[in-house]
């Protein structure tokens, strides 16, 4: 056997996830806890629409409603759907670009151990005296009010998971800027790796504004500072312009690597190449800019006045374009192509009509005047999830079926697999169209009942049927997931038959250290140019030799454990300062005593030596 199969072994264990610093492991980890928050949020939501089923519901009190309504939100866009993008950024972003890691290994760990305890930090308010109740945009009239300890485990955990989200940002930044194969061009990238380009562009300026927020808000809370307290000379709407300078990229956080993912999932299974490939990297690129310019669209009822009212009206309508540039590409790929409907590409196509519905609410509510009329009506609640999951969901269930073969060397299956689509597709669509005329019908958001004989009963109803509707796809899926792997049938590189981008040259699961020789990239879609001229393999960049890979580590792990510690130490130092200053020094010592360790140690990491590669492809073994 050889060193590098005697140091990596052949089957993962508990203390391999605990360590790893490889972006494979981390990518499933992210899937992992990305999943089970997802399960979470997604219990919340029926919790939500088992008591908006009937009017006068009382199967839970307005104060756990309020609370419920706020983690749904919450754990939905934090703690399921960034983390899932995140897994599809470190499973195939290196991949794609030719890399053998990203930049920063230990960063990347860092990253996902900082998000999980952020994570969990938050969901532990549940037991520890009741979770947040200032809805997941926690404006500062209500989360500087609210009672309990429930907001603060929602600004302690997101500056925890956040930081995490904003290293994990920089490190794809900088791994794509200076880890690209040779050839590799910016305009021979594929459209997955540019969508993660952008976001982590997009990360890095959104999330600042957000850390500001949750710090002003944090002393307001713990430590009696009067940020955002009107009576003392503060200014809510301060929290609003802050929230929402990262709350509207937020969703182009999401949805651009939805974007990504169904470029590729059209290119391959219409055996094109992806149509208008520069105008598609233009809109990408538009989007991510002009995602900064529209924030104030959510605070038109705030009366800031028509002048600026106008200005992000006219922001908010300009970003269709773009966004229909990407929408008629994707509509050409599929022109004259031969297109096959895999469980995949049900998702992509399911896509277009849904996110479509979801733009042309978002441009009615872009109207400054007629906002006045939607605002804060199910209409909106409508729109946003027409968007979120009509396309980010949509795209991250697509995107597993697409991906699982390449993560995990098995293949989910087709049959189970389209029974989730249409259970989750009907049931999403009857969940929330619905939605859009109990808004125009004058049924308010974040209402936790409402009264016989306005017109709302017969529509909720629906709208909570829906929601089990898509509960019950989860549940295949889940059963999906469970007999893949008990079977464990192992699948060739490019199960699909028809990739085009270099992952899908790579063994199923790709070997650690991704490629022994560097591919030569000589076009867009490298692999399948190489796939044309009847060759098995890539075009090698360089002569085989040694490669230098990274040790493992346990001090990500420590690091993010530190600061959760140190997070109860400070939401408690008030009232229990006995045991809440040691418990917070205590946590600041795990966190800097680690940053010192990984400081002073002389880590170096380790070579697979050339000789032991080519045993690896003599002998066939997999690692």
């Amino acid at each position: 056997m050889s060193t590098y199969a005697k140091k990596q072994g052949f089957g993962a264990t508990l203390w391999d996830f605990l360590t790893t610093v490889d972006h494979k492991k981390i990518a499933i980890l992210y899937l992992i806890a990305g999943g089970f928050f997802f399960v979470v949020g997604g219990l919340e939501a029926l919790f939500i629409r088992i008591q908006l089923a009937v009017p006068n519901n009382d199967f839970v009190s307005a104060g756990l409603y309020n609370q419920i309504m706020t983690m749904h939100g919450t754990t939905m866009i934090f703690l399921a759907a960034m983390p899932l993008i995140f897994a599809f950024m470190n499973a195939v972003m290196p991949l794609q670009i030719g890399a053998r890691d990203v930049a920063f290994p230990f960063v990347n760990a860092l990253g996902f151990w900082l998000f999980f305890f952020g994570g969990v930090f938050l969901n532990l308010s549940w037991f520890l005296g009741g979770a947040p109740d200032a809805g997941w945009t926690s404006y500062a009239s209500l989360a500087v009010a609210s009672k309990g300890h429930g907001v603060d485990f929602y600004l302690l955990g997101l500056q925890i998971s956040g930081f995490g989200t904003l290293i994990g940002g920089i490190n794809f930044l900088v791994t794509i800027i200076n880890m690209r194969a040779p050839g590799m061009t910016y305009m021979r990238m594929p459209m997955f790796t540019w969508a993660t380009f952008v976001t982590s562009a997009l990360i890095l300026f959104a999330f600042p504004p957000l850390t500001i927020g949750l710090v002003l808000m944090m002393f307001d809370r713990l430590f009696g500072a009067k940020f955002f307290e009107v009576s003392m000379g503060g200014n809510t709407i301060i929290w609003e312009h802050l929230f929402w300078i990262f709350g509207h990229p937020e969703v182009y956080i999401l949805i651009l690597p939805a974007f990504g993912i169904f470029s590729e999932t059209f290119a391959i299974f219409s055996r094109k190449r992806l149509f208008g490939y520069s105008s598609m990297v233009f809109a990408l690129v538009l989007i991510g800019f002009l995602g900064f310019m529209v924030w104030a669209h959510h605070m038109f009822a705030d009366g800031l006045g028509p002048v600026t009212n106008a200005i992000f009206a006219v922001a908010t309508m300009a970003i269709g374009v773009p966004t229909g540039i990407k929408i008629f590409n994707w509509l050409f790929t599929m022109w004259g192509g031969s297109v096959k409907f895999t469980t995949p590409m049900l998702y992509a196509v399911a896509f277009i009509p849904s996110f479509v519905a979801g733009g042309v609410t978002g441009v009615m509510l872009a109207s400054a005047a007629a906002d006045y009329q939607y605002h804060d009506s199910y209409f909106v609640v409508a729109h946003f999830h027409y968007v979120i999951v009509g396309g980010v969901v949509l795209a991250l269930l697509g995107g597993t079926h697409l991906y699982w073969p390449k993560i995990f060397g098995t293949m989910l299956n087709e049959t189970l697999g389209k029974i989730t689509f249409w259970l989750f597709l009907i049931g999403f669509h009857l969940t929330f169209f619905i939605q859009h005329f109990l808004g125009l019908w004058g049924m308010p958001r974040r209402v936790f009942t409402y009264l016989p004989g306005q017109g709302f009963e017969t529509a909720n109803m629906v709208s909570s049927v829906g929601a089990f509707f898509m509960a019950a796809g989860v549940i295949v899926l889940l059963i999906n997931i469970i007999t893949t792997s008990v079977k464990n049938v192992r699948v060739g590189n490019d199960p699909w038959g028809d990739g085009r981008t270099l992952e899908w040259a790579l063994s199923s699961p790709p070997p650690f250290y991704n490629y022994k020789q560097l591919p030569l990239v000589r076009g867009l879609d490298a692999y399948w140019i190489e796939k044309m001229e009847g060759k098995k393999g890539l075009t090698p960049a360089e002569p085989l030799g040694d490669i230098h890979m990274p040790n493992s580590s346990f001090l990500p792990f420590m690091m993010s454990f530190g600061l959760f510690v140190a997070a109860f130490g400070a939401m408690y130092h008030g009232e229990h300062g006995t045991w809440a200053f040691p418990v917070l020094f205590l946590g600041l010592a795990i966190t800097l005593g680690s940053m010192f360790l990984r400081s002073v140690k002389d880590d170096h990491g380790f070579h697979i030596h050339k000789e032991d590669l080519m045993d690896d492809d003599e002998k066939g073994v997999k690692a």
